[in-house]
């Protein structure tokens, strides 16, 4: 196995160890980053992030369903479809509208109808290059 060369790093560490940059051209102070919604965002993508789950937002994408619609359109149980909605609605991505006997759905807002929309846009255009 060939020894490694040690190189010299490019930073130096500052009095708190902690490392800054020398020499070039940054784009501005950093903005600060939430943790907070960080971890909610991460938990909106892990939602998204199941190709069942994200087939129910497409159909949603095109407006307000209940629940027999998307079980007819995906040819799925009501079990499992009702599984991945109260899910999706317990992270906020869809929301939900009774009416008598049927409960409907829908993307939650605009940012969810974006999401999903540029996610498989993307997708599709990963399938062309």
């Amino acid at each position: 196995m060939a020894k490694r060369k040690k190189t010299e790093s490019k930073t130096t560490p500052r009095s708190d160890d902690t490392p800054s940059c020398d020499g070039h051209g940054h784009l501005g102070p950093l903005v600060r980053v939430d943790p907070e919604a960080c971890e909610r965002a991460a938990a909106i993508f892990r939602a998204l992030g199941d190709p069942q789950r994200l087939r129910l937002l497409i159909l949603l994408e095109a407006g307000e369903r209940c629940v027999s619609e998307l079980c007819s359109a995906l040819d799925e149980p009501m079990p499992a479809i009702s599984q991945r909605l109260r899910l999706l609605k317990s992270e906020r991505v869809v929301r939900s509208r009774r009416d008598g006997k049927h409960i409907f759905y829908a993307l939650a807002d605009d940012h969810i109808s974006r999401l999903v929309t540029n996610g498989v846009m993307h997708a599709m255009e990963l399938n062309v290059h």
